[in-house]
């Protein structure tokens, strides 16, 4: 049952605890504690298909609530990857988890080069 409440519908009871500490759940992952780092959320496959990503980054192709979704995230062991996304999705949510088309030495990704200062002119 829900109840209108400012405008927007909240579930009573049970149903509005439940969908609370589905959120606090998700929330709570960290990608960091699984040794991983996201870096694209909800792509498309030629966005993930980049050669200038890392190349220890992972295609991870999951299901929530029905829609399929494509992420491409970083870590050096796939298992890693796949914990994060069945403790953050649950069960049956991963579908596949690919190598990423990545050709950027993981060390060098990211990184800006400095711009070169002016040199200074003597006068004399």
């Amino acid at each position: 049952m829900t109840v209108n409440v400012g405008g927007q519908t909240r579930g009573r009871g049970a149903e509005a605890v439940a969908a609370e500490e589905k959120k606090e759940e998700q929330s709570k992952i960290n990608p960091s504690d699984y040794s991983c780092e996201v870096i694209l959320e909800k792509t498309t496959k030629e966005k993930a298909n980049d050669r200038k990503l890392p190349s220890d980054a992972f295609e991870v192709c999951y299901v929530v609530d029905g829609e399929e979704r494509l992420d491409v995230t970083r870590s050096g062991k796939a298992v890693n990857v796949f914990d994060m996304y069945y403790d953050k999705y649950g069960k049956d949510s991963v579908k596949k988890i690919d190598y990423g088309q990545g050709t950027v030495n993981p060390s060098q990704w990211g990184y800006k080069n400095k711009e070169p200062q002016k040199k200074k002119r003597r006068k004399g």
